[in-house]
């Protein structure tokens, strides 16, 4: 009798456990049907928490019949669902209801990238109009524009002046934004083809730390991620200071069809901008995507896009000029600067999901970019009598595709979630020039001019290892490629190629002991590739210079109201040889390092105010120069950003500071680029489907210097060259009014 109780005890155990060990599988998705990323999925009955996947899919555990579960993710109500038996042999599907932003819907855990939600609050409260200025919405990056808005900005974040994209990898559904080997500068980004009004949320990250992104990925990335689909129809007119007029129209297609999704897009800007000669300004955005929902939740979408613009720039100024009295901040040496570019992008993606760990994501894209610009930097240093004007021209074909695994288990004492993928991208640069020139019409001489084919093959391997509290992810990355480059100016047929192959190990460690907290620490290498005219001359040395890096910080949430995060960095760059476009030359770059403390702060005021801050110092410095000489020339130490937003059911409006530090403009800090602080201001009322808004950049009309450079020039007039701050003014008191309807 009593081995037959112990047996009964025995099987109830077992049983028990097997209760115990199940877990429940679901999706859950937004009113449009889309799958919804980073949901909090909360047992409220066993205090255990997980975050849905990009698709939508969450899985949790324990669970047992009768649990209630709440779900809840930024932007939506919450949801509570009481768990039912027949739960668990099929998975269940939740649909969330929209609401206004509410930072308690947060829940911190080691699934969730809590920095790139903090973005995307900032986003849905702060929409902008240019694309560019997306990026500010990365804490602690910087932007400049120093041409006439149709050049892509120049980059400031982690103690880099990236100039247009060296040290930052950017992307947009995947497809490639920085240009290698680039008429102007190598990793030159220009985002302008992207409509801002198109995208649904950002992801990004600081450091060399992912191994799904390579080329570039030294300072970090971002992956601008486009709408599958719009929830209306709209179109929207501004009106502003400075001749400015920008029309955007956003047209559904497919209305409430649940496979197919499909809308275009289209806007088209001018402006003069605040010159005293009218930049011209023109730029035409067109864009369609089609999407289609497959069985089993498999996706295609395809992507066409269409870009051109042109444009007329006063540029860099010198500082003695407007001092004499000569021009005033607003005037220009050389008006005949300016360019044009257009790009056409072509991308298809396919998400195959084979069963419900296991998925196959592909795209493939293709693009064509054409490039003309006219600047001149030094006046009348180089020819006292026709001037310093030079052209960088080139059209490009890129084509590429990636194909990455990821698939899921369920092991005895954690989960592992495994992410591989190969991939190649392949550009063909026809005409690579620079060229000397007078008015934008004659050319006096060629100073580099041929083709450049470049091939980056590569392939990685990340994973998950999810102890609950405790997630690893070491990582893997292999990178290899194909330099070449035809002289056009060599009077021999001379086809120049190189290759070059190189490793880069990564780890990063999350632990998150509650919703509350979370601590992490990264480490990792990463490079960013030299100009394919360099890596010839050079033979293959010093082609591809790796970037060393460590990160550790936390983010902790004290209370509903109030999220903190703080990180502290360092980063290392080998040698490096520069190619510098708007001269021709190679220039050597010795050894740097760079670290420095990142410190964050959104704070919910009230049901409809939320505060948001952010401060960067970084201590940046060349390792193989003498002290004292040893500065990075406009480097960041210190920056901040900051405001406050409103938001409720009919206005909202925000209140934004950005400030940066003096800050050296060569090695020995005798030349300084003047800091600034820059406050600006939107409100929006909605009525039904009609909105209203009002923008004001510079709201206290600062006198502020957006780019600015140590450069040695001489004016017509003048015997001896000087040395000292060129700038480009920023933008003074500007007033812009917006009418939307939506449809």
């Amino acid at each position: 009798m009593r081995s037959r109780i112990l047996l009964m005890f025995y099987f109830m155990l077992l049983s028990t456990s097997s209760v115990w060990s199940q877990f429940l599988e679901g999706q859950v998705y937004n009113h449009l049907n889309e799958g919804l990323q980073d949901v909090a999925v909360i047992n409220l009955s066993r205090s255990s928490h997980s975050h849905s996947l990009h698709n939508g899919y969450f899985k949790l555990q324990p669970v047992l019949t009768g649990d209630t579960l709440a779900f809840s993710h930024l932007g939506f109500e919450t949801c509570k669902y009481i768990v039912q038996a027949k739960d668990f042999k099929n998975p269940i599907q939740v649909k969330l209801r929209e609401k206004k932003i509410d930072l308690g819907q947060i829940v911190i855990s080691n699934k969730l990238k809590s920095l790139k939600m903090m973005t995307n609050i900032d986003l849905s409260l702060n929409p902008v109009n240019n694309a560019q200025e997306l990026m500010r919405h990365m804490p602690g990056l910087f932007i400049g524009q120093h041409a006439g808005g149709g050049k892509a900005e120049q980059i400031f974040l982690r103690g880099f002046d990236i100039d247009h994209g060296t040290d930052i990898n950017i992307s947009m559904d995947g497809l490639p934004v920085n240009m290698v080997s680039h008429a102007h500068g190598q990793g030159y980004a220009d985002l302008h083809f992207i409509i801002p009004e198109t995208i649904k949320q950002i992801d990004f990250d600081k450091g060399p730390y992912s191994a799904m992104k390579g080329n570039f990925a030294t300072a970090g990335y971002i992956d601008f991620q486009l709408k599958d689909r719009l929830e209306n129809s709209s179109i929207s007119m501004e009106i502003g200071q400075f001749n400015h007029q920008r029309t955007t129209a956003l047209i559904d297609l497919t209305g409430a069809n649940e496979r197919h999704w499909a809308y275009l897009a289209g806007s088209y800007t001018t402006t003069d901008g605040a010159f005293e000669s009218p930049q011209n300004f023109s730029r035409l955005n067109l864009l369609g995507k089609y999407t289609m929902n497959i069985n089993n939740n498999d996706k295609i979408s395809i992507l066409l896009s269409h870009f051109t613009s042109r444009w007329d720039a006063s540029g860099q100024i010198p500082d003695r000029a407007v001092k004499a009295g000569l021009i005033n901040r607003f005037g220009a040496i050389d008006d005949t600067e300016g360019g044009q570019t257009k790009r056409t992008n072509v991308l298809i993606e396919h998400q195959k999901f084979l069963n419900s760990k296991t998925s196959l994501n592909s795209r493939f894209f293709f693009t064509n970019y054409q490039f003309e610009l006219y600047s001149n930097f030094t006046f009348f240093l180089q020819n006292p009598t026709l001037g310093d004007q030079i052209r960088q021209f080139e059209n490009r074909n890129l084509f590429g595709m990636e194909s990455a695994l990821k698939k899921e288990f369920q092991l005895n004492n954690f989960d592992l979630f495994l992410r591989s993928g190969l991939g190649f991208r392949l550009d063909q640069v026809m005409d690579n020039e620079l060229s000397r020139t007078q008015n934008r019409k004659n050319t006096l001489q060629y100073l580099s001019l041929g083709d450049v084919l470049e091939a980056n093959m590569y392939g990685f391997i990340s994973a998950d290892l999810d102890f609950g509290k405790l997630l690893f992810q070491p990582g893997l990355r292999l990178d290899y490629f194909d330099f070449s480059y035809e002289d056009a100016l060599d009077s021999l047929y001379n086809f120049q190629s190189v290759n070059k192959a190189i490793f880069s190990p990564k780890a990063n460690l999350v632990f998150s002991p509650n919703a509350k907290w979370q601590l992490f620490a990264k480490t990792g290498l990463g490079f960013h590739s030299n100009d394919s005219r360099v890596v010839v001359v050079q033979n293959g040395r010093e082609v591809l210079p790796s970037a060393f890096g460590i990160d550790v910080g936390g983010i902790w949430k004290p209370s509903k109201k109030l999220m903190l995060t703080s990180t502290a960095w360092y980063l290392f760059l080998e040698q490096e040889f520069v190619y510098v476009g708007d001269e021709a030359i190679i220039e050597p770059s010795g050894r740097t390092r760079r670290m420095g403390l990142d410190l964050g702060i959104r704070y919910q005021v009230g049901p409809s105010l939320m505060f948001n801050g952010d401060l960067t110092y970084t201590y940046a410095r060349s390792i193989d120069d003498a002290e004292g000489n040893n500065l990075i020339p406009l480097a960041p130490d210190f920056t901040a950003t900051g405001g406050i937003n409103y938001s409720d059911k009919s206005f909202s409006g925000a209140l934004q500071f950005r400030y940066l530090d003096n800050r050296p403009a060569n090695e020995d800090n005798s030349i300084i680029a003047k800091g600034y602080f820059v406050t600006d201001f939107n409100f929006n009322y909605s009525y039904k489907k009609i909105q209203l808004g009002i923008e004001i950049q510079n709201l206290f009309n600062t006198e502020w210097n957006e780019t600015q450079f140590a450069t040695e020039s001489r004016l017509r007039d003048e015997l001896e060259s000087v040395e000292e701050i060129h700038f480009t003014p920023g933008t003074p008191f500007f007033t812009k009014f917006k009418i939307g309807i939506k449809f």
